[in-house]
């Protein structure tokens, strides 16, 4: 009996690959130091990655979350500002990227309005929103305690950061691997009418993936503020969405949905991480980090789009034009099929 290898094996030995490349190109790629900074720089990216995995398997985006990031950050300094306890204002913080996933879920399933579009006009507001109450100006936080959370250290060596995003990434895992949420998430993303029709409370399940990637980029917004110790109202306007979307795409999500697991987006997120910071060392230009992590999901999305064309599934972008176009040549079709029956 052979026994299969886990479909995270692939990228995995990437992962691999690439460390041992960079290993032998930098001897200062693969120091202590280095490498719990490259762990540090992944937290944010992980975090919006774990998100973007729960609503990429339905088949549908978030493209909020990089503005939630910002969000959530401004708002916790407003509260520590306001004189609130650390805790209560890094809640706060969570809370609003949970309310922007809320709304973004609400409106994908009961407007109709795509989520591309939905989720990018939920991006423009929440990117706003941090611009105005700062008037574009960072708020410092002064805070032992909270500090801790994106600064702080376990053991004297592992980065408080790490631990945060190491646990969610189990209870995501846990959740959508071993409990009846998990289940029909994956159902409604292979297909959502069979999902319906089998019993499966489609709405529910629609508006909670964007709830859960809300609240982790109000997580990962709170760590940010907390690193930086300040809520800088831009400090999710760089690569953060393109990155996060990158890391699941690269780790196996599908676009399509139904396809992927949080084990795949983690490793994703540690390949983006990895190849950001080996260009950090290496000195490559910042100007050509984009452009190589386009290359890369570039690659991943045409792997998964042939992969989903051979296994004879078609993908969801295309299922939906073709839909769209026999809805638009409906009556005509109908009636030319009937004239030449009658000829």
């Amino acid at each position: 009996m052979t026994r299969q290898l886990p479909s995270e094996f692939g990228i995995t030995v990437v992962l691999l690959i690439i460390g041992l490349v960079l290993s032998l190109i930098s001897p200062m790629f693969f120091t202590t130091s280095n490498v719990f900074t490259l762990l540090l720089n992944t937290v944010n990216i992980g975090l919006l990655g774990l998100g973007e995995t729960f609503v990429l398997l339905t088949g549908g985006i978030d493209l909020s979350v990089g503005a939630v990031l910002a969000l959530s950050g401004v708002l916790t300094a407003v509260l520590f500002n306001a004189h609130v306890g650390w805790v209560i204002a890094s809640l706060g913080g969570i809370t609003s990227g949970l309310l922007v996933g809320l709304f973004n879920g609400i409106v994908v399933r009961y407007t109709k309005v795509p989520p591309f579009i939905a989720t990018f006009a939920a991006m423009g507001v929440a990117s706003s929103i941090p611009l105005i109450l700062t008037d574009a100006n960072p708020i410092p936080i002064i805070n032992n305690s909270f500090s801790f959370l994106g600064q702080g250290f376990v053991f004297g060596v592992v980065p408080f950061a790490v631990v945060i995003f190491v646990a969610v990434a189990i209870v995501a895992h846990i959740i959508l691997s071993r409990t009846v949420f998990g289940t029909h998430v994956y159902a409604f993303g292979g297909n959502s009418e069979s999902s319906r029709l089998s019993g499966i409370n489609t709405t529910r399940v629609q508006i909670l993936v964007y709830v859960v990637s809300g609240t982790l980029a109000g997580l990962s917004g709170v760590i940010e503020a907390s690193r930086l110790a300040s809520g800088y109202p831009t400090a999710g306007a760089g690569n953060s969405l393109f990155e996060a979307i990158s890391a699941a795409v690269v780790g196996g999500v599908s676009l399509f949905g139904g396809i992927g697991s949080i084990p795949g987006a983690f490793v994703g997120a540690l390949i983006i991480g990895t190849l950001s910071d080996g260009m950090n060392v290496l000195n490559v230009n910042s100007y050509w980090q984009p452009l190589v992590i386009g290359l890369v999901i570039l690659i991943a999305v045409s792997v998964d789009t042939l992969r989903s064309t051979r296994q004879g599934r078609t993908p969801k972008w295309m299922a939906l034009l073709q839909k769209s176009l026999r809805k638009d040549a409906g009556p005509e079709s109908s009636g030319a099929t009937r004239k030449d029956t009658a000829s």
